[in-house]
């Protein structure tokens, strides 16, 4: 095997080249070595889980549907309802066992006062579970 110089005067020398052959033989055994134990490297452990019956809860607290519309009215499950009488079923709903939930529509053009003020009506009775109803848009 001939090896170049780094003399200047011997133009004649050939370079050596790295032989791929075997490296390109080495990397193709490693290879099939590890597709065959790939297979053999999953461990599978057989546990058997503790099963449990349960029920599920069945007391659903009650929904009361609140509307306002664009002329701030309000509605109690569908029914029109002046304030007082509002404030009245306010403080009836928040003595029912389990507390029912609140679900508040209001117009898009329903001012933001009117909602803010049914909120802090129902805050201060002891309603806490609120939704807001929407549409949803197409």
């Amino acid at each position: 095997m001939a090896f170049a110089s780094f003399a200047e005067d011997d133009d004649s020398g050939d370079l050596a080249e790295i032989n791929m052959i075997p490296l390109i033989d080495v990397m193709l055994v490693l290879l099939v070595i590890f597709i065959v134990t790939a297979p053999l490297l999953t461990h599978a452990v057989k546990v058997e889980l503790p099963k449990a019956s349960s029920t599920p809860n069945l007391t659903q607290p009650e929904n009361v549907q609140i509307a306002i519309d664009a002329e701030s009215r309000l509605w109690w499950n569908g029914e029109a309802v002046a304030p007082d009488v509002f404030t009245e079923r306010m403080r009836a709903a928040a003595a029912l066992q389990p507390q029912p939930e609140l679900h508040l529509r209001a117009e898009a053009t329903t001012p933001y006062e009117k909602v803010a003020r049914v909120m802090s009506e129902a805050a201060r009775h002891g309603l806490t579970r609120i939704g807001f109803v929407t549409e949803p848009q197409h």
